[in-house]
C-alpha cells in the first residue's frame, strides 16, 4: 500500500476508546478455522491514500488455481475517519466495502494487503473486512506490525514463526516468496487458518514478492489513479 502520511494530532482519547471497543466486539465473531472447501476464485484487496483526504480501494477477482484475471473493480472518495495508529481498518474498510459491491463475481477466498490477525488486537484490515463481509479472508503484508520472528532461510518457500514477544501466541507466519528477498507476513483474518493462509499466498506467488492477487491490486491502482485524475 502506498500512503501519504503528512503530520497528524494527536487522536482523541474518547475515538480511541470507542474504536478499542469495536474491535473487541469484532474479535467476538472471529473465527480462525480451515476453509470447508478449496477457492474457485480469489480476490485481492488494495486500498492507498491518493491525497491526505481521499482514497482509492482496488479489488481484483482471479481464478484459482489458474490466477487469471477474471474482474477488477475500484472505489474512489473522501476519507471519513482521521488517521489514528493502530486503526487504520477503520479509514479503509467503508471503501473496500462499497468497491466489493461492484464486483459481478463473488470471490470465495479475500486476499488483503495488510494484517489480519497479526495485529495488537487481532484485527487488522484482513480481519476487519473479513467479517464485515463475512468471507474467509487473510492479510499479506509488507512490513511487520506486532510481534517477533527468526529470519526464514534465504530460499523461497521458506516460513518461519510470527509470535507475540510476551505471551509466544502465534500471530502469523513470515515467508520468504523469492529467493533472498525480503518476505511477507501472512496471517488469517476470518473464516481461514494460519496454514490454508500460507499455502494460498504460497500458491498465489508467480516470482514476484507480492503474490498475484495483491501484486495485481497494486497494479491496476496505478491505472485507476490516471483515470481518476
Amino acid at each position: 500500500m502506498a500512503y501519504y502520511r503528512p503530520y497528524h494530532p494527536p487522536a482523541d482519547p474518547e475515538l480511541v476508546r470507542t474504536l478499542t471497543q469495536q474491535q473487541n466486539e469484532m474479535r467476538q465473531r472471529q473465527r480462525l478455522e480451515p476453509l470447508a472447501h478449496p477457492p474457485r476464485l480469489i480476490a485481492g484487496l488494495d486500498s492507498s491514500f491518493p491525497t491526505e483526504d481521499t482514497i482509492l480501494s482496488v479489488i481484483v477477482v482471479l481464478r484459482f488455481p489458474e490466477l487469471e484475471l477474471v474482474e477488477k473493480v475500484y472505489s474512489h472518495g473522501p476519507v471519513t475517519m482521521p488517521y489514528v495508529p493502530g486503526f487504520l481498518s477503520f479509514r479503509e474498510a467503508p471503501n473496500l466495502v462499497q468497491a466489493f459491491a461492484k464486483l459481478q463475481h463473488q470471490p470465495d477466498v479475500l486476499m488483503v494487503d495488510g494484517h489480519g490477525y497479526a495485529h495488537p488486537r487481532r484485527m487488522g484490515i484482513a480481519a476487519h473486512i473479513g467479517i464485515l463481509l463475512d468471507k474467509p479472508s487473510f492479510g499479506v503484508a509488507k512490513q511487520v506490525l506486532t510481534g517477533q520472528h527468526p529470519e526464514p532461510e534465504a530460499e523461497a518457500g521458506s516460513t518461519a514463526p510470527l509470535t507475540d514477544k510476551k505471551t509466544g501466541e502465534l500471530l502469523g507466519e513470515v515467508l520468504r516468496t523469492k529467493n533472498r528477498v525480503k518476505p511477507v507476513f501472512v496471517s488469517p483474518g476470518h473464516r481461514i487458518d494460519q496454514d490454508t493462509a500460507t499455502a494460498l499466498a504460497w500458491h498465489c506467488t508467480r516470482g514476484y514478492k507480492l503474490p498475484e492477487p495483491t501484486r495485481l491490486a497494486d497494479h491496476w491502482a496505478e491505472q485507476f489513479k490516471q483515470e481518476i485524475r
